[in-house]
């Protein structure tokens, strides 16, 4: 028995209903499909038919409807086709509905239909123009007091506005074929609209011009001190106002807080400094602020120019020890004027004369990690290359390879800096493409802005008499661009460095409207006339993909090529598989993962692996292997199927104490049906399962070892080699050294650990990181929080941790309390010590991650802080 219609609906003169199943992943529940009419308004009444009762949802059909058939799309996918007929539903803020109909005959009919119906509701007709349609859509809304307009130009290729859409649904022209209509989605679709931008962009030079704007770049190390003077000389030395303020800075606050990502007041302080200091000659509105413990970035722009701005977005880099500390890295603001798209990034790069390497590694790090989410995009990720215009800024850190601070200060005086300038990291890095080898910097003319006395013009006088450096620097990529100015402000003396300013003529692209219409309507008139005749197709160069000894923070690349070998532009995306929320699986990533492309064009696409913390553990443990299926759906064609597959080799990362304390032998030599998997059991459960497990070593009467051999290696090292090594746990390693770590401790048992004593200290905060359970188990995360000042509790709850978790703790604790009493040569506190390994010793549990609060990471600090600050007693 079918369930009435709701009150006021009357079924077609026809009845158009259709019996099928609503697919709930797994599962299939029976319902109706009814055409409906309420008020001369057309509604798709969705009836589910359980043995209880019966359920109703009603869906208007309006121009937010829509409704896709697949059962001839799944003709187009390399596999064997099932029998039925699937379709796709979704109103207006409604989630997408999955429906299977058994009788293909009458689904087709009922689906021509619900066709039929939106169109009568859009008003199409058979025959049309481009300029027909815009007069019939103008002259039916023009009572209801509406105007539609083509959608605005494309800030970028792949970009769409809300208001784009909009314009778009209601001005596409009727396609007639009706088979197209069934296994086309509808013309509401924003990949289509998508297509029609990319098209656009590709065409902007026909309807754009270009117009100079002037753009003020400045940078300032302010060595974590608070504003003592004016910045009118920095900001305000120019005659004539600039259009678009970018102010950067580093070393905003030196405080422990500040490194680890705690609120600072020294923003507010220069934030109002910047504000007061701007040209006199102009009104400025702040477009944008980010900070990222002291670097921080400052858009502003003049109030008669705010309004072209738009899709502003923000990220931040950290590229200190782990990520942990953000005292070098880069922050970045990306926003579109006009139709020029920006990317401003202020960085502070590793330190000290011989860092040349960390500092390149620093700057392909913040490239390669540094990605914007940009709403209603095609792309919705972009990284720092992917703009019209880049402008780099920042302490740069890059020395002078001259260790003679006397022969440097010699020739400043004699205003040779040229000879100096030969001599100059950045320069040569540049000069070898090893960093920055895209970007170009004016002609430098100012004396070295590094390093002086504060409050002074003297070169620095400290015990460490510091070689004088261009460390403060500005550098762009793009075109259009024209340097006016490149200048140091020595007026200015509050830090041990001199801002440095730069004055920009940047060509931007304003578009002309009336030029812009015609391209439009020109596009989407080619655009139906192609999707009428064509069908879309790719090529590609290969389908199956295999990765081979995949390791733990290593990335592979393999890349393959995908060209439209169709007569239509196209639009491809990886698309998740049934039942699943991401296309592929955590360690694999495509990129692009979805793009346009025109006829006979061709893109290269990499996948890459990379086993993360994330993901190592159930790699290790067999749970999962390199093994992944990627669709790649070209809409309205077919689906590709690309297979991934490979051996990984199992790492002590991401490996539990407990079983790490069980081998006596690097995890390598360990055969892989051996390795315990402690990760879903509480630790109690861990410390009863121990007294039952065969150990993995071949002599099952050998006792577990106190701690992981691992931990003992890397803190042994430490211990001997590393406490008077300056800045030590802040400054970061080499990710060769990393790497050549990792491997040295799963394959052996060294007698010295390789690389550095800054890799070594970070191969153990990865180590502790990675670890599928803290070292303080997650279940006693709350009570260290309820107990941080009385010692003795604290005590209490960590003689209650499994053995091993005790063993490693007090090892880790006796370690860190001797590095401390060496604070007057490697520069570590017991704050410091404390913030970073509180991350990583007392981690909230995953579902209360979310919910630290600042007061709670604040005990948890105090908690580690009074074992580092107390005796070993147990």
């Amino acid at each position: 028995m079918e369930a009435p219609l709701p009150v006021g609906a009357q079924p077609l003169a026809r009845p158009h209903t259709v019996e099928g199943m609503e697919m709930k992943g797994p599962l299939r529940e029976p319902c109706t499909l009814t055409l409906a009419q309420r008020n001369g308004q057309y509604e798709l009444i969705i009836q589910m038919l359980t043995k209880e009762q019966h359920f109703q949802d009603i869906i208007p059909i309006n121009s937010h409807f829509k409704c896709v058939q697949e059962a001839e799309e799944t003709l187009l996918i390399d596999i064997a086709s099932n029998s039925g007929c699937k379709i796709r539903i979704q109103g207006n803020r409604t989630r997408e509905r999955h429906f299977e109909i058994p009788d293909e005959e009458r689904c087709l009919k009922f689906l021509s239909k619900v066709f039929a119906a939106q169109e009568a509701l859009l008003g199409f007709e058979d025959s049309f123009s481009s300029m027909n349609l815009y007069k019939k859509i103008n002259s039916q809304n023009q009572p209801m007091g509406i105007h539609r307009e083509p959608p605005p130009p494309p800030h970028s290729v792949n970009r769409m506005l809300p208001h784009d859409k909009e314009a778009s649904n209601k001005e596409q022209p009727k396609v007639t074929n009706t088979m197209r209509k069934l296994f086309v989605p509808n013309t509401q679709s924003g990949q289509r609209e998508g297509i029609i931008k990319h098209i656009l962009a590709k065409r902007e030079k026909e309807y754009v011009n270009i117009q100079s704007f002037r753009f003020f770049v400045g940078t300032w190390n302010v060595n974590g001190q608070s504003p003592d003077s004016g910045l009118e000389p920095w900001l305000n030395c120019d005659p004539n106002p600039p259009d678009i303020y970018c102010i950067g800075f580093q070393e905003l606050d030196l405080s422990t807080e500040a490194f680890f990502y705690f609120e600072s007041v020294k923003e507010q302080e220069w934030s109002m400094a910047v504000e007061r200091g701007l040209h006199s000659k102009a009104k400025y509105k702040k477009v944008q602020v980010v900070r990222l413990v002291g670097m921080m970035l400052l858009i502003f722009a003049r109030k008669d120019h705010w309004r072209y701005i738009r899709d502003v977005t923000t990220e931040t880099v950290g590229t200190g020890i782990m990520g942990k500390m953000g005292n070098k890295g880069g922050v970045a603001v990306r926003f579109v004027f006009h139709n020029t798209t920006f990317c401003i990034v202020n960085s502070h790069l590793a330190a000290h004369v011989e860092d040349f390497e960390r500092r390149n590694q620093d700057y392909k790090d913040i490239c390669a990690r540094m990605s914007f989410l940009v709403p209603n995009q095609a792309h919705p990720q972009l990284n720092i290359m992917k703009h019209d215009v880049v402008i780099w800024l920042g302490d740069l850190n890059y020395r002078l390879c001259m260790l003679d601070a006397n022969e440097v200060k010699s020739l400043i005086s004699k205003n040779d800096l040229q000879r100096l300038l030969k001599f100059d990291q950045l320069n040569i890095q540049r000069t070898q493409k090893k960093a920055f080898a895209d970007f170009t910097e004016g002609e430098i003319k100012f004396i070295p802005t590094y390093k002086y006395d504060s409050k002074t013009d003297r070169w620095d006088s400290s015990g460490k008499c510091r070689v004088p450096a261009w460390c403060d620097r500005i550098l762009w990529r793009g075109t259009n661009v024209n340097q006016l100015h490149y200048r140091s402000h020595m007026e200015l003396k509050t830090s041990d460095h001199k801002p440095v300013s730069a004055l920009f003529h940047i060509g931007v692209k304003v578009v002309d409207e009336r030029r812009y219409r015609k391209v439009f309507e020109d596009s989407v008139r080619i655009m139906d006339r192609m999707e009428n005749d064509f069908l879309p197709s790719l090529e590609l160069s290969r389908r199956e993909f295999v990765f081979e000894d995949v390791k733990f923070r290593q990335l592979q690349k393999e890349k393959f090529q995908i060209s439209n070998n169709g007569q239509v532009p196209c639009h491809f995306s990886f698309i998740p598989k049934l039942n699943d929320s991401q296309y592929c699986k955590p360690w694999l990533r495509a990129e692009p993962f979805e793009g346009c492309l025109e006829p006979n064009e061709t893109v290269d696409i990499s996948l890459d692996v990379y086993v993360s913390k994330d993901s190592v553990t159930i790699l290790n443990s067999g749970e999962d292997k390199i093994e992944d299926i990627l669709v790649l759906h070209l809409d309205r064609g077919k689906d590709y199927f690309l297979t991934v597959s490979g051996n990984y080799l199992p790492s002590c990362f991401g490996t539990s104490l407990e079983a790490l304390c069980r081998m006596k032998r690097p995890i390598r030599e360990v055969p892989v049906t051996k390795l315990i998997d402690l990760e879903e059991d509480s630790f109690l459960k861990k410390e009863k399962s121990l007294l039952q497990m065969v150990p993995l070593d071949e002599s099952a009467s050998e006792r577990p070892l106190q701690v992981p051999k691992e931990i003992w290696l890397l803190v042994n090292h430490l211990y001997r080699y590393a406490c008077h090594q300056e800045d030590l746990f802040q400054t970061p390693g080499m990710q060769e050294d990393l790497e050549q770590i990792i491997d040295c401790l799963d394959t052996s048992i060294p007698e010295k650990i390789p690389g550095s004593n800054h890799s070594v200290a970070e191969a153990l905060l990865i180590f502790l990181e990675a670890l599928p359970e803290p070292v303080i188990c997650y279940e006693l995360y709350q009570r260290c929080l309820d107990c941080p000042h009385d010692l003795r509790v604290c005590r209490q709850v960590i003689s209650q941790l499994p053995r091993c978790h005790r063993n490693v703790f007090r090892y880790l604790m006796s370690f860190l309390r001797e590095l401390l009493t060496f604070s007057e040569y490697n520069n570590v506190s017991a704050n410091m010590i404390a913030t970073l390994f509180t991350s990583l010793l007392l981690r909230p549990p995953p579902n209360l991650m979310a919910r630290q609060t600042p007061s709670d990471r604040q005990r948890a600090i105090q908690f580690i802080l009074g074992f580092l600050l107390g005796s070993d007693e147990d």
